[in-house]
């Protein structure tokens, strides 16, 4: 039961994450969208991470190691590998004045509804996934 709330846990804050993303483009704030996303797919791989190997995720923010690490990424289809290769630099860009800058400028409302497309159909699968 132990093991059950900890992947609950992950996952709880990874639909927390998503739900953010979401209100981000309802204001337009295109930045925070593809950052929640990010956080959103980190925290669902750390579920994945801690269902597979039952220990604690590693503090790392990098999605391909978080998947490779979970055994989980031979699973991702190449479109998936594409994705998270998208995503991950969202995630430290968004947080240095330097890179926010080119960020607004890559982020318009097409693209990030594309991207919150491809997560919520990522954060569907690898729930599937932890209930089997």
């Amino acid at each position: 039961m132990e093991d059950e709330k900890k992947i609950k846990y992950w996952v709880n804050l990874s639909e927390y994450d998503l739900e953010t993303a979401r209100a981000m483009l309802k204001t337009k704030r295109f930045l925070y969208v593809g950052f929640m996303c990010h956080q959103s797919i980190e925290k669902i791989f750390k579920g994945y991470y801690f269902y597979v190997l039952k220990k604690t995720p590693p503090y790392t923010h990098n999605l391909s190691v978080l998947a490779e690490e979970s055994l989980l990424y031979q699973a991702l289809s190449d479109g998936q590998k594409d994705f998270i290769d998208l995503l991950s630099p969202l995630n430290i860009n968004a947080r240095y004045p330097a890179f926010k800058e080119n960020l607004f400028k890559e982020l318009d409302e097409v693209k990030c509804v594309d991207i919150l497309n491809k997560t919520e159909e990522l954060h569907k699968w690898i729930k599937i996934k932890l209930l089997k």
